[in-house]
């Protein structure tokens, strides 16, 4: 997919709606209320999975102050009394919980790559993702709106290391990544697994033996450096030939054969004359 341009949305929703904002302490028109039914919510929403618990404790707080903050929508073009969501999902799904007739709104038209890039960007923001749909977010504002992982970082309120870790849960494979969305592992113990063959069965082994994040960390640290070990295990050919080569320089020789990939030589020397001799012998050659 072509990268859209940047819309220019600096401090994303906080430009459009002020931070935190409540009706009361709003602009003069800057806020309205519209009745619930004529809002919908917006199909490219990056949240998916919305926990009941966390809807039911905002409902209880909304039957208790009200919805505090303006939620942010859109004209629905073509159709009249009808505002798709742009941010504050969470807020209008609470909201009918609480029984609520009308809710404050800030109405404001915005093509759709403004209205999805605010959206993603108020998820991260205010709405605990898991892991893997936060990782998704930021991957569609590098691969659709250009950003870096600095201007995310930024953004959104975290660290760029935060960011590039998770980024890469996005290579683990898709059972793995599954297990993430449904919490039955952590980001911690996901990132242990990344570049682990493997890695599904390994993820059900930290499940089932309740490992901690360190535990898995070490349990990952052993299998890579088997696998490394494993892979400069030499056929005897190989020593045979590094044997060779050393009598013949009188030097030590080290070949590391990669296969289709081609391999290495190292030649080891200690002073500037044995480097000399390797020189001239070969240039002799």
């Amino acid at each position: 997919m072509m990268a859209e341009k940047r819309s220019g949305l600096g401090r994303g929703l906080s430009a459009l709606i002020g931070d935190d904002i409540a009706p009361a302490r709003a602009e003069p028109n800057s806020a309205r209320t519209l009745p619930i039914a004529f809002l919908k919510p917006n199909p490219n929403q990056p949240r998916k999975n919305f926990a009941e618990t966390d809807l039911e404790d905002l409902a209880n707080s909304i039957r208790e102050k009200g919805v505090l903050q303006p939620i942010l929508v859109r004209p629905v073009k073509g159709a009249s009394d009808s505002f798709e969501i742009v941010a504050g999902e969470r807020r209008w799904r609470a909201a009918q919980r609480a029984k609520l007739h009308d809710v404050p709104v800030v109405v404001r038209e915005l093509s759709d790559g403004e209205a999805l890039e605010l959206a993603i960007v108020e998820n991260v923001q205010r709405a605990d993702l898991n892991a893997i749909e936060e990782a998704a977010a930021y991957q569609e504002l590098i691969g659709r709106f250009t950003y870096t992982q600095e201007q995310i970082a930024k953004e959104v309120g975290k660290s760029r290391s935060h960011v590039a870790n998770t980024l890469r849960l996005l290579k683990l494979p898709e059972p793995v990544q599954a297990m993430l969305r449904d919490g039955r592992l952590t980001a911690g113990h996901a990132r242990t697994l990344i570049g682990v063959p493997d890695a599904e069965a390994r993820a059900k082994a930290i499940i089932e033996a309740e490992l901690n994040v360190r535990q898995a960390e070490r349990r990952s640290d052993q299998v890579k450096k088997a696998i490394e070990k494993k892979g400069f295990e030499k056929d005897p050919d190989t020593l045979a030939l590094e044997k060779r080569l050393s009598d013949v320089l009188g030097l030590q020789v080290e070949i590391h054969d990669r296969g289709k990939k081609g391999g290495d030589l190292k030649v080891r020397y200690k002073t500037l004359e044995q480097l000399d001799e390797v020189c001239r012998r070969l240039s002799r050659s």
